[in-house]
């Protein structure tokens, strides 16, 4: 799977006060009518039962100066959740999850269904809110680093 490039993105949630966050790379559209996306989510992720449990997440897609910012959602550092929300400014829309004011794009969506597939969760949400950032080079990451485009 190194070999498949990925666009770099970050799924958020918010419930009950505690903030939740993640850097995935597998992530897409699935309707435009109603408009849908998905995000798998690695079985193993701790912050996975935050965002279960909120009924609702952020998909925020990640410029080229986002690497640390993804990284610190990715694990590395060793952040605690707060911390590495505090690296970035977030801003709430219409579910509650919080929302990356620099992404490239974000989707501010509500669950519909999970499928569990062996070692990941397939979310898939209905999005309710768009935040539009600034046109830039997208961070991608394949063969085990970051590129852009």
């Amino acid at each position: 799977m190194s070999r498949y490039a990925g666009h770099v993105q970050i799924v958020t949630t918010e419930h009950q006060g505690i903030r939740r966050g993640v850097t995935i790379t597998a992530a897409c559209s699935v309707s435009d009518s109603p408009p849908m996306v998905l995000a798998c989510l690695n079985n193993s992720n701790p912050s996975n039962a935050v965002l279960f449990e909120s009924g609702h997440f952020a998909l925020n897609t990640l410029g080229a100066h986002h690497q640390d910012l993804a990284n610190a959602f990715a694990g590395f550092g060793k952040l605690s959740a707060e911390d590495r929300f505090a690296q970035a400014e977030w801003q709430v829309m219409e579910t509650g999850s919080p929302v990356l004011v620099d992404a490239i794009v974000a989707f501010d969506c509500v669950v519909t269904d999970r499928k569990v597939t062996n070692t990941h969760t397939v979310l898939f949400g209905e999005v309710k809110a768009v935040h539009f950032g600034e046109r830039e080079p997208s961070l991608i990451y394949l063969d085990r680093g970051y590129h852009t485009l």
